[in-house]
């Protein structure tokens, strides 16, 4: 169920829904519109509740979980999430020449732990991530043909998904959200 924070997003809906009737209305008059169906007389005191909402759940500092991935070979790794993926590698770490490897890779706003460690996680977990323009990133990963992974883009009630799976079993489903 949508609340107060979803605002935005419902007026956009609003706004496009509108639209497929020909009707025609500006942001701001949905983003009016949707403040006065939360009871309030105006945008600007529904953006201040949504801000207030915001800082209270900053006081604490939890920030966005770091997904650990298990691997068993660098060279696969670095080959799936750097080549493939368009990933980089941030840093990695080893306590020796000869210790599994733990490393940082990224891109845009997204990173992930990739760890040779038996103890860090097991192999085959999934990480669910949000992204603004799937078509686009499927279309960037098509163009590699990369010989172990083709994704597809799937229609889920809760937008569009692409799933990849790393030479590991491991998961990411990319999903843009309406």
């Amino acid at each position: 169920m949508r609340d107060f924070r979803d605002a935005k997003l419902m007026a956009k809906t609003l706004r496009q829904a509108l639209a497929d009737r020909d009707i025609s209305l500006t942001h701001s008059e949905t983003l009016e519109i949707v403040a006065r169906q939360f009871g309030l007389d105006q945008w600007n005191i529904l953006s201040a509740k949504i801000d207030a909402a915001g800082a209270a759940r900053c006081a604490i500092g939890i920030e966005p979980p770091m997904p650990i991935f298990r691997i068993f070979s660098v060279e696969k790794a670095m080959e799936f999430y750097c080549g493939f993926l368009g990933f980089t590698l941030d840093w990695e770490h080893r306590f020796d020449e000869n210790s599994p490897l733990y490393c940082q890779v990224s891109r845009d706003g997204m990173a992930l732990h990739l760890s040779e460690h038996s103890g860090d996680a097991s192999p085959g977990a999934k990480a669910f991530v949000r992204v603004a323009n799937i078509r686009a990133y499927h279309a960037e990963l098509s163009g590699k043909d990369y010989r172990y992974m083709k994704p597809g883009i799937e229609e889920a009630p809760w937008g569009l998904e692409m799933m990849v799976i790393d030479p590991f079993s491991n998961r990411i489903v990319f999903c843009e959200q309406g």
